[in-house]
């Protein structure tokens, strides 16, 4: 089901799963702090919590409510955000109150260069996200596409999306050490 901008916001807000353009692919997304949120992505997405989610920012200073950012840290996200670039290092707090699967350690976090999805964010607040799609399959890059592959999740039509999924880097220790090649070369 199709929905506006306003509808998103409001059912993210309540704590339901929405599907949502980002600059990169299609994301399945629930507000970090909306109670048991992450459990219905993970459901949605039947996707092992095992893996972790990422989180999305309206802005790159606001990672730092989740993220340790080491002087390296700090260079490649000035260097690359916003962008197509979701980096892993070390959570504020092991004890933080949001879970979001993986080891309580480590974040994903990014700042993405949509500005539509940047303003969602700045009114709902941090997104955990994932790519539209079931777990395993392969990324969507439409609305029409989350619709066939989600009927159940409302979806925020934004036009074609390229279908390039972001790099991820971890930046826990001293280099970086590339996960997933994606949008951005490092």
């Amino acid at each position: 089901m199709l929905i506006d901008e306003a509808a998103a916001i409001g059912r993210l807000r309540a704590g339901e799963v929405v599907a949502l353009p980002t600059d990169t692919v299609y994301g399945l997304c629930v507000a970090v702090e909306a109670p048991d949120a992450t459990a219905a992505l993970f459901a949605v997405k039947v996707r092992p919590t095992s893996v972790a989610l990422p989180v999305l920012v309206a802005e790159p200073s606001d990672a730092l409510d989740y993220g340790r950012f080491t002087p390296l840290a700090r260079r490649v996200t000035d260097a690359h955000w916003p962008g197509a670039l979701t980096v892993v290092v070390a959570r504020v707090s092991a004890s933080a109150p949001w879970d979001l699967g993986g080891d309580a350690e480590t974040v994903g976090l990014r700042c993405p260069d949509d500005i539509a999805l940047r303003r969602v964010i700045g009114s709902v607040g941090p997104l955990a996200v994932t790519s539209a799609n079931r777990h395993g399959e392969p990324p969507c890059a439409t609305a029409a596409e989350v619709e066939r592959a989600l009927p159940d999740v409302p979806v925020l039509d934004g036009g074609r999306r390229d279908g390039t999924p972001s790099t991820v880097v971890d930046l826990t220790g001293e280099t970086v050490v590339v996960l997933r090649h994606g949008g951005v070369e490092l």
